[in-house]
């Protein structure tokens, strides 16, 4: 410290000084992450290399050297600088609205385009908890299943539609979407049953869960299309897809039970001694002391599990549901485009991606702003 810079600042009073450059923005997080060690430095460089390697071929063949209108296949390779070196976009885009709405009566689509206008309104109260009128919100966002399901099916005044016409991207969300709003509550009842002192409700959670858990997704739904039927009166009928939503709530609520159950089991017995010490009853205290506990420790198992339940939507192809795999699958039996599986995979995968990456981020700002860590 110099003769100048004592004068002007007494002891004890000197200001902080800036950081160095080199250890903030993004020189300083590069140096921290990336060039930390001489390993981090190796692996930076084998990073860069590998992406360099990918990205710009993959960014030709999927962007840049692409083909977006075109008759047939045929066509879409003479546009080309050489036949198959790019994606034939011409293909999906020709069957958009396939992808997208399944054999939805074409004069009816504004119902599921409403739809889903409506489950956009419904998921931000759910989802932000500063939405004005955050608690009618709520109201809504309840009802908004029954809202949709009439939407779509029609009666009271709407024109019915068979469910056996809903396909594509739109089949995929009614059943996630239904799945993973049923089965949150019902798994939390199911975990709060199995920690029951009650031994027949502690017995029949248990069975149940780990009946559902020992049995693949894919055999339930062969029972809930073939063998359901065999158990019901003669003569009932019983929607498909109906079923389907009930074996895949259900399959799907077993293992939100188990992640719960795990959060359950991490809270301190403290709290529930401490609820009982000033007079709550259970219900008061699995709802305002324990659950939200137990929710927030349980948000990255439960986000899984809701990821998991997405993607096994395509197994309901199986028992002759068209998703957006399935309506792929049909339209490439179509020789004048057939050869363009990779187009097909490559934009199923992309819908799957950004469906299932959106989920994984929300859980993220949950996981920040519940301060689940501490």
């Amino acid at each position: 410290m110099n003769e100048t810079t004592t004068k002007e600042h007494a002891p004890g009073t000197y200001p902080d000084l800036p950081a160095p450059i080199i250890t903030t923005g993004v020189v300083g997080w590069v140096r921290t992450n990336l060039l930390s060690s001489p390993l981090n430095i190796i692996l930076t460089v084998v990073a860069i290399w590998f992406l360099w390697t990918i990205i710009p071929p993959m960014l030709e063949w999927m962007v840049f050297d692409s083909v977006w209108s075109a008759e047939d296949r045929n066509d879409c390779w003479a546009q080309m600088a050489e036949p198959e070196g790019a994606a034939c976009w011409a293909f999906v885009q020709s069957r958009l609205e396939l992808f997208t709405y399944g054999f939805y009566p074409e004069e009816l689509r504004w119902r599921p385009n409403l739809a889903f206008l409506m489950l956009i309104a419904a998921l931000v109260p759910v989802l932000y908890d500063k939405t004005p009128y955050r608690k009618y919100g709520m109201v809504y966002s309840a009802a908004f299943p029954l809202i949709a399901g009439w939407l779509l099916v029609g009666g009271f005044g709407l024109t019915p539609v068979d469910t056996d016409q809903i396909g594509g991207i739109l089949l995929t969300l009614v059943i996630g979407v239904t799945g993973i709003a049923f089965s949150l509550p019902i798994g939390i009842l199911l975990a709060l049953g199995r920690q029951s002192r009650m031994p027949v409700m502690r017995i029949l959670c248990v069975t149940f869960i780990e009946f559902i858990r020992g049995v693949p997704l894919i055999a339930l739904l062969f029972v809930a299309s073939t063998m359901l039927n065999y158990f019901l009166p003669p003569g009932t009928t019983f929607d498909l897809l109906m079923r389907v939503l009930i074996m895949v709530t259900l399959f799907s609520a077993a293992y939100v039970a188990e992640v719960v159950r795990g959060g359950l089991q991490a809270v301190a017995t403290g709290q529930h001694e401490a609820a009982d010490a000033i007079g709550l009853t259970y219900w008061k205290t699995q709802r305002l002391i324990v659950l939200p506990q137990a929710l927030k420790i349980s948000i990255p198992g439960i986000v899984n599990t809701f990821i998991g339940l997405f993607k096994d939507t395509t197994l309901v192809l199986i028992i002759g549901l068209l998703d957006p795999l399935g309506i792929g699958k049909a339209a490439l039996a179509d020789a004048s485009w057939a050869g363009l599986a990779r187009e097909v995979y490559l934009f199923v995968a992309l819908f799957f991606f950004i469906c299932c990456f959106s989920m994984s981020r929300y859980s993220l700002y949950l996981e920040r702003k519940l301060h689940t860590g501490y």
